[in-house]
């Protein structure tokens, strides 16, 4: 069996799924080693323990996912090796602990045990939230319940809803806590409906003394969704139970949701994240530096602080490379260095910057004369689908968003109606003269061309 052509597969459909991005600067520098058949492991080699300890941290399930695929596997191991052999690992795949699991009632995704609120910068565009999410997690079922996080993409959302489970947990050890994404609640509900365990499943989330839901906007135009989490919901709360939800929309605002579920959320104490300024993405810069063992100079934070003005993911990945780079090359951190990394890729992150998921949507939606809310429905109108194909397929053209990213947008519980929406679009543009026209005048209107 050849090990290093089923990598190369593999890093076709990891491009794919995470974006080139980070297959690029991470995964492509990792080499497959060898397939070990009788103790079902792979060894993986990174150039250096740097390259090594993030992509065993970030991208384990990712990898393990695609390769027992590709090895025809039900379960593998994943070993880490760095070029003096030394080992991390091994990681065992989910799989092992699934087979004992009943579907839809036992998997609880891990809370991340890197966020906190010590490594949170506060500034006065997350002060609120910050204080908010503080006191809930003093004290869980007395104040601020529920509690409504509400902010754009990448502003740390998802990191104060963590840092309350892990301060929860520092001060009583036995609170069950589970975190849950919405658009996992909807794929674990429907999975419950399939197995006829509806009960199991409302009683596993009703059995909790925190439940923390992120993106509670995918649950829109989800019915019968909404039906189960309203009763857990009411549940939890008459039990003086603390909740927690995260939204990139305001309650008000929420398309698809039953009016007495809008009426709970708007209920909450809704406490907003707004973009962070220079000097505050200059503090989040060093604070991930030295998260990451290293050190930035002020001169550089600023450099690259000034190449993102929002969204504080993508701050971070910005400064991912920047360090990358610096390891994979044995050069010092420097200005000259930084000025080199984005000096490569300046073209195309000219004609990205403009474009975003919001911008695609907004136009096609438009070109089509529907609404955005229209396009995010389940309705299945031809001409409402062929827009809704539409805006996903020119999604995956003209960003650098991953499927999934772009599955997420579109409250999609995955990447497989992408897939297929891009597979159906293909097809049309080759079949029909004038719709390729069409779609090649939106593209660069999407553009800005």
């Amino acid at each position: 069996m050849n090990v290093r052509h089923i990598w190369q597969e593999f890093l076709a459909i990891a491009t794919q799924e995470v974006g080139s991005r980070v297959v690029e600067t991470w995964l492509r520098a990792i080499s497959c080693e060898r397939w070990d058949a009788a103790t079902q492991t792979v060894y993986l080699k990174a150039p250096n323990a740097f390259i090594k300890d993030w992509v065993a941290l970030h991208y384990s399930t990712l990898i393990k996912t695609h390769l027992c695929r590709l090895l025809h596997e039900q379960k593998i191991a994943l070993l880490f090796l760095d070029e003096s052999r030394v080992e991390v690992g091994p990681v065992i795949t989910p799989a092992i602990v699934a087979k004992k699991a009943t579907p839809a009632v036992q998997v609880r995704p891990a809370i991340h045990q890197q966020h906190y609120f010590e490594n949170f910068v506060v500034s006065p565009q997350s002060a609120l939230a910050f204080e908010a999410a503080r006191k809930v997690a003093d004290m869980p079922g007395n104040m601020y319940n529920p509690l409504l996080i509400y902010g754009g993409s990448g502003l740390g959302k998802t990191h104060l809803l963590h840092a309350v489970a892990n301060q929860m947990r520092l001060v009583n050890e036995k609170a069950r806590i589970l975190y849950q994404s919405a658009d996992r609640f909807v794929h674990e509900f429907i999975t419950s409906i399939r197995f006829d365990k509806v009960a199991a499943f409302e009683a596993r989330y009703k059995d909790v003394d925190v439940l923390l839901i992120d993106d509670i906007q995918c649950m829109a135009h989800k019915e019968q969704t909404q039906e189960a989490f309203f009763t857990i919901f009411n549940g939890l709360y008459e039990a003086g139970k603390q909740i927690v939800f995260s939204s990139n929309t305001l309650p008000s605002q929420l398309p698809g949701f039953q009016d007495r579920l809008r009426t709970r959320l708007n209920g909450a104490l809704i406490a907003d994240i707004q973009p962070p300024v220079l000097e505050t993405r200059v503090q989040i810069l060093h604070k991930k530096a030295e998260q990451q063992r290293t050190s930035l100079s002020d001169e550089v934070a600023h450099f690259i602080a000034s190449k993102v003005s929002s969204n504080v993911r993508e701050l971070e990945g910005l400064l991912i490379r920047v360090l990358a780079f610096a390891t994979l090359t044995h050069q010092a951190i420097s200005l000259e260095l930084a000025h080199k990394v984005f000096n490569r890729t300046a073209i195309e992150m000219v004609r990205q910057a403009p474009v975003d998921l919001p911008r695609v949507a907004d136009t096609v939606a438009k070109h089509f004369g529907h609404s955005i809310h229209e396009l995010r429905s389940t309705k299945r109108q031809k001409n409402l689908v062929l827009a809704r194909h539409t805006a996903m397929y020119i999604m995956k053209r003209v960003t650098d968003h991953s499927l999934l990213d772009i599955a997420a947008y579109w409250c999609r519980k995955d990447h497989s109606t992408v897939i297929h929406a891009v597979s159906k679009i293909e097809l049309l543009r080759e079949a029909d003269v004038s719709f390729n026209t069409e779609l090649q005048k939106l593209e660069l209107l999407v553009k800005g061309s």
